[in-house]
C-alpha cells in the first residue's frame, strides 16, 4: 500500500523518513563511487594477472626480497624522521626543525606524521643521496678505481627535501634552452672559468650561455659530427646510428646538436670532475645521466648503443686488464662503433704512445678493428674502431683470452655487478645466425626488435603494447588539461615495459628516460632496440640525477610490487626530489595506491587531481619546509 509523505508528516513518524533519506543518500553513494573502485588497467598489467608466463620475455630472475620496511609509527619504535635527515647531511646527534604534516586518509592505514624538514650541509641544494654519503665514501680503503664516484646509498633513506638555490626561476623552454639557462638555477661559476678557452659555457649576465664547443671541438660539435660521417659514411646519423654513448660528456653539447640530426645520445660522466656538468645538461633539457667506469658494470643492457663516443674522457681503457674497455664491449652492439678522440690517437710523446701501444694490443684480442685513423683539425685528431658482427675472428684465434663471459641468460640484469675481465657473446637467434642491426630509423620504433623475432607470442604481445600506449597517450594523457605539455621537456618512464609510453611521444618536443626496475622482466634491450634510451634501476633507491632535472615522472602500475620491499613514503619524497617545481607526476595504478601516493605528496604541497577516474596527475609547487 502506498504512503503518502503528507501522511506521515501528520503522524509525526519522523524517525521513519530520516531512515528513508539516510539509505537514499548511501544508495547514490554507491552508484557514484562504484567506477573509481574498479580502475581501467594497462595491457602490461592485464597480461601479467591473466597470464604471467606468456608475459616474460625470458625466464624470471632468480630475486631474493628483502623483508618490507617498517612504516614510521613512534619515535620509540622505528626510526625518527630527524635520525633519516642526519644520515642525509651525514651528522649525528642533530635537530632539524620543520613543518608538521599529516599524512592519512584516502586508504592509508592509521594517520602517520612525518615532519618534513630542509637538507642541509654544503650540497644541500644539489643533494644526491647515492652519490653525497660522505660517511661511506670516507670509510673506503681505495678510490684507485673511482670507487668514490660509485654508488653507495644511505639506510634507511633520508627523507630531508633540498632546498631551491636562491633565485631559482622556472627554466627556460626547449629549443632556447639547450643554448642558454638561468645562471640562478645552477649557480656554478668555476666550470665557467676553468673552461673559458675550450668554449664550453661562458656566462652572460643571468645567462649561462652554451656556444656548442669543446676540448676536442674547436671548430664546434656540428663540424665535428659532420667531419666523423664524412671519414666513415656507413655511420649515417640517425639513420642507421640512432642510439649513441656519450662517456666523459662534458655538459653533453655533442649529444645536444646530435638531436638535430634524429641521434638520441645517453651522455654521462660522473659526479663531478669538472662541477655540476650533468646538472648543465638536464637544465639545458639534453639526456644524461650521473654514471662512471668504476668497479661496477654500467646499468645498460648488453648489445645496446649503435655507437659510443670518449673525447678526452679521461678513462683509462687499459686498466685492469681491459676491464673498462670490455664493459663498452659488452654494451656496444655488434657492428657498431667506438670513436676514442683522445691524445694516445694522434700524439707522439711517450706517454701517449705508450698508450696507443697498449690499445693496440687490447683492441686486436677484443677483434676490434681500427677502421680510421684520422686528424680533426690540427692538434685533434681520432680513431675509430668497430665492434665484429661474425664469429670469424674469435674463431680464428688459438687461445681464448680474455674468455668468454659466462652469462646466466637474458634475463641477467647488471645492477651493481662487478666488471669482469671478459668478452661478451654475440646475440644469436634460434638457429645460432647473429642477430641482425634493427631496422633504420625511423621504422626501428615500430618494427619488431631483433631480440624478440624469434617468439611468435612475444611479437604479438609487442604491438599490442605499442598500439595500447599510442591510443592511451594520443587520446588521454595529452587531452589531460591539468598537464601544461608546452612545459615540458624531460619525462621518465618509471616502468618502462617495452618503452611505448616514449614510442608514443617520439614526434613531440620531448625525450624520456626509460627505466626498468632491475626486478622486472628484462625488456630494456626491447627499448633500445627501437631507438630509445633506458637504465636499470631500484626504486628502493635514490636515482643518479640532480634535484629539480625531470619537468615530468610517468609510472603505469609500479606501486604495488615496490612497497612489498620499501616505503612508498620514501619512493614520492625520492620523486619530489627530481621533479622541477612547476613539474608533474602521471600515474596509473590501483585506486589504493593512487589514495597514498596522492596523500603524501599533498603533504608535500603538490595539488593533486584524478583524472577519468583512474589517473593520478600531480603538480608540484615552490613550497620548502622553513
Amino acid at each position: 500500500m502506498a504512503i503518502s509523505v503528507q501522511n506521515l508528516i501528520k503522524e509525526k513518524k519522523f524517525p521513519f523518513i530520516f531512515a528513508f533519506f539516510v539509505l537514499l543518500l548511501c544508495a547514490t553513494s554507491f552508484l557514484y563511487t562504484t567506477d573509481s573502485r574498479f580502475p581501467s588497467f594497462s595491457l602490461y598489467d592485464i597480461q601479467k594477472q591473466t597470464n604471467p608466463s606468456s608475459f616474460q620475455l625470458f625466464s624470471p630472475p632468480q630475486i631474493v626480497t628483502p623483508p618490507p620496511v617498517a612504516a614510521v609509527s613512534s619515535p620509540t619504535t622505528a626510526t625518527t624522521t630527524a635520525d633519516r635527515n642526519d644520515v642525509a647531511n651525514g651528522n649525528e646527534n642533530k635537530s632539524n626543525e620543520g613543518n608538521s604534516v599529516v599524512v592519512g586518509g584516502g586508504g592509508m592505514e592509521g594517520i602517520e606524521k612525518i615532519q618534513w624538514a630542509l637538507c642541509k650541509g654544503t650540497v644541500a641544494v644539489d643533494y644526491i643521496p647515492c652519490l653525497d654519503n660522505f660517511k661511506a665514501i670516507k670509510a673506503l680503503h681505495s678510490r684507485r678505481h673511482m670507487e668514490h664516484r660509485e654508488r653507495h646509498c644511505p639506510k634507511p633513506n633520508p627523507r630531508c627535501l633540498p632546498p631551491l638555490p636562491k633565485g631559482y626561476k622556472v627554466p627556460l623552454l626547449w629549443p632556447k634552452s639547450r643554448d642558454m639557462i638561468w645562471f640562478d638555477n645552477v649557480p656554478h661559476p668555476k666550470l665557467v672559468e676553468y673552461k673559458k678557452d675550450q668554449n664550453w659555457v661562458r656566462r652572460d649576465g643571468d645567462f649561462l650561455v652554451f656556444p656548442g664547443g669543446g676540448t676536442q671541438f674547436k671548430d664546434g660539435v656540428t663540424d665535428y659530427f659532420n667531419f666523423i660521417e664524412k671519414t666513415l659514411p656507413i655511420i649515417q646519423w640517425g639513420r642507421r646510428t640512432r642510439v649513441v654513448l656519450d662517456v666523459g660528456c662534458g655538459v653533453a653539447s655533442f649529444g645536444g646538436y646530435l638531436l638535430d640530426k634524429n641521434v638520441i645520445t645517453m651522455s654521462f660522466a660522473p659526479k663531478d670532475e669538472h662541477e655540476a656538468q650533468i646538472q648543465f645538461a638536464l637544465e639545458r633539457g639534453i639526456p644524461a645521466t650521473l654514471s662512471v667506469i668504476g668497479t661496477k658494470k654500467l646499468p645498460y643492457p648488453n648489445n645496446a648503443f649503435d655507437l659510443i663516443h670518449c673525447a678526452r674522457c679521461r678513462v683509462h681503457w687499459d686498466a685492469d686488464g681491459g676491464k673498462p674497455l670490455m664493459e663498452l664491449n659488452r654494451i656496444l652492439r655488434p657492428g657498431g662503433f667506438f670513436i676514442w678522440s683522445a691524445t694516445p690517437a694522434y700524439r707522439e710523446d711517450v706517454r701517449d704512445r705508450n698508450y696507443w701501444k697498449s690499445m693496440v694490443a687490447l683492441t686486436k684480442i677484443m677483434c676490434w678493428k681500427d677502421v680510421a685513423k684520422t686528424m680533426v683539425s690540427p692538434g685533434v685528431g681520432l680513431v675509430i674502431y668497430r665492434k665484429p658482427d661474425t664469429f670469424s675472428c674469435y674463431d680464428d684465434q688459438k687461445e681464448r683470452d680474455p674468455p668468454f663471459c659466462y652469462h646466466r641468460g637474458p634475463q641477467d640484469i647488471p645492477w651493481y655487478e662487478p666488471l669482469t675481465r671478459c668478452l661478451s657473446k654475440l646475440p644469436v637467434d634460434i638457429g645460432g645466425n647473429v642477430l641482425s642491426w634493427p631496422s633504420l630509423w625511423p621504422y626501428r620504433l615500430n618494427d619488431l626488435p631483433p631480440v624478440l623475432s624469434f617468439d611468435p607470442d612475444l611479437r604479438d604481445m609487442f604491438y599490442e603494447d605499442t598500439k595500447h600506449w599510442s591510443v592511451l597517450v594520443s587520446d588521454v594523457y595529452l587531452n589531460a588539461a591539468a598537464v601544461n605539455w608546452s612545459s615540458v621537456r624531460n619525462i621518465m618512464d618509471m616502468n618502462a615495459g617495452y618503452g611505448g609510453f616514449a614510442a608514443a611521444l617520439v614526434d613531440l618536443p620531448f625525450w624520456v628516460m626509460n627505466v626498468v626496475p632491475f626486478d622486472a622482466q628484462n625488456t630494456l634491450s626491447v627499448i633500445f632496440d627501437r631507438g630509445l634510451i633506458g637504465v636499470y634501476h631500484d626504486w628502493c633507491e635514490s636515482f643518479s640525477t640532480y634535484p629539480r632535472t625531470y619537468d615530468l615522472l610517468h609510472s603505469s602500475f609500479l606501486f604495488k610490487n615496490l612497497t612489498q620491499r620499501c616505503d612508498l613514503i620514501d619512493v614520492a619524497v625520492e620523486m619530489d626530489r627530481m621533479v622541477r617545481p612547476g613539474g608533474y607526476v602521471l600515474v596509473q595504478d590501483t585506486m589504493e595506491m593512487i589514495h597514498k601516493l596522492g596523500s603524501i605528496l599533498g603533504s608535500l604541497h603538490w595539488s593533486t587531481s584524478l583524472y577519468e577516474k583512474q589517473f593520478l596527475i600531480a603538480k608540484k609547487s615552490f613550497w620548502r619546509p622553513s
